[in-house]
């Protein structure tokens, strides 16, 4: 695939600082608002269900983390996603713990059912319990899937019509047709939370500002592994290492993706 098209994509966030509405969790919500800022869009976390659809016809993308669970928080996203759905406004739905609690499984499968997601990001855990395969999640953290990812990933998003991304050492995007797949990132994404979280705020950002969902979720993808590539070259330990992670974004240039990006075609 040619770089090209990557940072002319990330040189276009840039441009157009579009705006990413979150629902997300409290645990990381800070850590999302300031990586969308690094990375050069605009943040809102806005989740209560009196502005949730007024404040969405503003954004570029919608972010959707069921990391924090709870009932209200389901009613404002599916306002919210519903709204986005009308404005053709991309949604980004992480399924954060899927498959850890039948609350959790049954309300990221409602949103799946009740709302047009663009973009499904999750770890090989979460997207394996949704896709119907054999999987072990503990807590919010996917322990293995049975079976070839790559398959599963396919066969799922023709199934259900969205693009799907499974994050990983090696990082899957498929609209089921097409497969990417993205080998930026270091060990030391996985040493802090909210990395995970951080993804798909970057993948709204790169959504809001493209035609292809792929092709946004890839270039998403590399741009935050190079990132970390680069935070990680001189870190100290974990904490500098999340410092670094936001600097290197924000230094970060579409020339670096051109000449970076690793990502190939399958």
């Amino acid at each position: 695939m040619k770089n090209k098209a990557i940072s002319d994509l990330f040189a276009l966030v840039r441009e157009k600082r579009p705006l990413v509405h979150h629902i997300t969790n409290y645990v990381t919500v800070n850590d999302c608002a300031n990586i969308t800022i690094s990375l050069g869009a605009a943040p809102v976390m806005a989740d209560a269900p009196e502005e949730v659809c007024e404040m969405v016809t503003f954004a570029g993308a919608l972010v959707l983390n069921i990391g924090t669970l709870n009932k209200g928080q389901i009613e404002s996203m599916l306002l919210a996603g519903g709204m986005a759905n009308d404005r053709r406004i991309p949604i980004i739905l992480d399924p954060v713990g899927a498959g850890a609690t039948r609350f959790r499984t049954d309300s990221a499968q409602r949103l799946l059912d009740e709302l047009k997601i663009t973009i499904l990001k999750g770890n090989a855990g979460e997207i394996g319990i949704l896709a119907g395969a054999e999987a072990n999640v503990r807590g919010v953290d996917s322990h293995g899937v049975t079976g070839d990812l790559v398959k599963i990933a396919q066969h799922y998003s023709k199934r259900a019509g969205l693009t799907v991304v499974i994050s990983g050492a090696t990082d899957i995007v498929t609209d089921g047709k097409r497969i990417l797949l993205v080998e930026n990132g270091h060990p030391m994404m996985g040493s802090i939370s909210g990395t995970g979280c951080m993804a798909a705020s970057v993948t709204g950002a790169f959504a809001a500002v493209a035609d292809d969902p792929v092709i946004a979720s890839a270039a998403a993808l590399a741009a935050f592994g190079i990132a970390g590539e680069k935070a990680a070259a001189g870190a100290r330990g974990p904490y500098s290492f999340k410092i670094a992670l936001f600097d290197e974004m924000a230094a970060l240039k579409p020339e670096d993706l051109a000449s970076g990006a690793r990502i190939s075609i399958r």
